[in-house]
């Protein structure tokens, strides 16, 4: 992967973003896809919206989403421990011992969150996952006081893991869900900033997706574009117990997942899978026979329909601190979408026949 790039995925993957706190990682979108658009903006709802060739047909936007799951602080004990709740959906089981960061006003506030030690555990608590609002997280302070200092109620926190490289192209990160299709929207337009498109190209990097998928809804309707594509993850099935039968043949490194299925177009689901084969770039394929449960649905319903599609970034250990995929899987997705739009001509339809 290009240096550059890297660096930016790097940085976007440690901006906190959790739904509704996505600032942090929206700066970065917007100073890193600046060179390659005319336009940057961003609306009120928080979505930034990069635009090249403004008054170009079709209009096409590609969407990923820049928010991730996390928490926030709902009370402070006498004793100075922090209860929290969820933002979006969180396996509560992978989430005792970690280590986490609460983003205050004033910077980050480290801390774990704590459980009572498997020794004193009883009876039935020892194979019982506890509700979220049973656990906490200490900061190391003695006193509610203390802990005012630092934090405060509604403040963010996410888990406190960073992204690394494993082996070869294979990254480990805390919620590549979806910073990696922010990502990707922001490489198609790198991609295509020397190329003459007569497209108008919208590349959005959308918030509140994990919360019912509300800054596409809103980005979408003020867009109104013709053609619209979410790129977010989509579940490997490729590790022990994955299971194909229900969710494809899915692996790392095989190239982005395409679809069929009602919120896929069917002219922009061919037309996709015909320039993943004539640029020879790998793809899978994956059936889902109603809504995706991403910022296609969204898109596809806005107004009176657009004509929706999904490209699918295989990961493992979704909604985890530990997140994998393969880069190579993004840069081809990247590579994809720049050759989609360069395809595009002012007198297509995408009506279905």
């Amino acid at each position: 992967m290009r240096r550059e790039s890297l660096k930016f995925l790097k940085e976007l993957i440690e901006a906190p973003s959790p739904s509704g706190f996505e600032e942090p990682a929206q700066r970065l979108v917007r100073g890193y896809i600046d060179p390659f658009a005319d336009e940057v903006r961003t609306d009120v709802h928080g979505n930034v919206i990069a635009v090249k060739n403004p008054d170009g047909k079709p209009k096409v936007m590609l969407a990923g989403h820049c928010d991730e799951v996390g928490f926030a602080v709902t009370h402070i004990s006498d004793e100075g421990f922090i209860y929290f709740q969820s933002i979006g959906g969180i396996d509560v089981g992978v989430t005792m011992g970690r280590k986490v960061v609460i983003h205050s006003k004033d910077g980050p506030v480290e801390g774990v969150i704590g459980r009572k030690a498997i020794h004193i555990l009883e009876g039935d608590e020892r194979n019982k996952i506890p509700k979220i609002h049973e656990l906490w997280i200490d900061i190391g302070v003695s006193s509610k006081k203390d802990a005012e200092k630092l934090v405060s109620i509604g403040d963010p926190i996410t888990y406190a893991t960073g992204f690394e490289r494993l082996r070869g192209d294979i990254a480990v990160a805390r919620h590549f869900d979806d910073k990696i299709g922010t990502f990707v929207v922001c490489e198609a337009m790198r991609l295509l900033k020397d190329k003459r498109i007569s497209a108008a190209l919208y590349s959005v990097s959308t918030v509140q997706e994990e919360i019912g998928l509300r800054g596409a809804r809103t980005s979408a309707f003020g867009i109104d574009p013709d053609v619209g594509i979410a790129v977010d993850v989509e579940h490997a099935t490729d590790y022990p117990g994955g299971d194909k039968k229900r969710g494809g043949d899915i692996k790392l490194g095989k190239g982005p997942v395409l679809y069929r299925g009602a919120n896929i177009n069917p002219v922009v689901g061919e037309m996709l899978k015909e320039t993943a084969q004539r640029r020879r770039i790998p793809y899978q394929f994956k059936v889902v026979t109603g809504g995706t449960g991403t910022d296609a649905n969204a898109i596809q319903i806005t107004r009176a329909g657009v004509a929706a599609a999904l490209v699918g970034i295989p990961n493992r250990y979704m909604h985890s601190p530990v997140e994998l995929i393969s880069l190579r899987d993004a840069e081809n997705a990247a590579r994809l979408l720049a050759a989609f739009v360069e395809s595009l001509t002012p007198e297509m339809s995408f009506i279905p026949s």
